[in-house]
């Protein structure tokens, strides 16, 4: 691990890392690097991840934000060696497919999740559709949203959603504010499953989809499924790894 690529979020503390680090260990272009090590916090992170997308470099990100649940502790010492000893975790995006008012097609990768909202004091109406079958024929609801197994601690979890293991393969999926069916709490659905989205009325009540970093507003429909073609790695130190971490999260009060 000598080819060791730094980025750092634009708050303090990741910046005056960054310059330590960079003394320490050089710096080389991510591009032609073996790792990138990321300074930062969650958010900062997942931008990272989605930068290396398409090459595959693992990342292993350092906390200097906030939550820090896709970090590790910031140890400044003996880099190199803890990188050698990291557990790797492989993560697959959703993709989303979306369809606007003017007939605009954006296409958008998600890491945590992809949610659709409603865009005015009005409830939004979705219909679900899963595999090509209707399988719920309208929700009302402040929105709904899909997330990876990595992204269910995130916004899901808030949402009242289950944690899933990253070995389950499954996709949460889960209403935001439901209105009408008041007792429906979601799905786990297999990852291998194609959803879709259809939005009802909505020119009285417009809806926006999200995709990670990405906002489409006033869309028709949303169709999202899991890209098995592309996939990012994320390193861990030993004993924790994102799967223990994803336990852990399940059994915190």
């Amino acid at each position: 691990m000598s080819r060791i690529a730094f980025v750092a979020a634009p708050n303090q503390l990741s910046q005056e890392c960054l310059a330590r680090f960079v003394s320490r260990y050089g710096n080389v272009p991510v591009t032609s690097a073996e790792v990138v090590v990321c300074l930062g916090g969650d958010g900062f992170m997942l931008e990272t991840l989605h930068t290396v997308l398409l090459t595959n470099t693992p990342v292993y990100g350092i906390n200097c934000g906030s939550v820090g649940f896709l970090m590790n502790p910031l140890i400044e010492d003996d880099l190199p060696a803890r990188l050698v000893r990291t557990q790797a975790a492989v993560l697959h995006p959703l993709r989303m497919h979306a369809v606007t008012q003017s007939g605009l097609v954006e296409e958008a990768l998600a890491l945590n999740d992809v949610f659709l909202f409603r865009q005015t004091r009005q409830a939004a109406k979705i219909r679900i559709i899963v595999d090509g079958r209707v399988r719920l024929p309208e929700l009302v609801c402040d929105g709904v949203l899909i997330s990876t197994p990595a992204g269910s601690t995130a916004y899901n979890l808030s949402a009242h959603g289950p944690i899933v293991p990253l070995s389950a393969e499954l996709l949460p999926l889960t209403p935001i504010s439901a209105f009408r069916p008041r007792r429906w709490r979601g799905a786990l659905l297999p990852s291998s499953a194609d959803v879709e989205f259809q939005i009802l009325e909505g020119d009285k009540r417009p809806v926006a989809a999200v995709a990670d970093f990405t906002e489409v507003r006033d869309v028709v429909s949303v169709a999202v499924s899991e890209d098995r073609s592309l996939k990012t790695i994320v390193l861990f130190d030993p004993d924790q790894s994102l799967s223990e971490r994803i336990i852990v999260e399940q059994f915190t009060v």
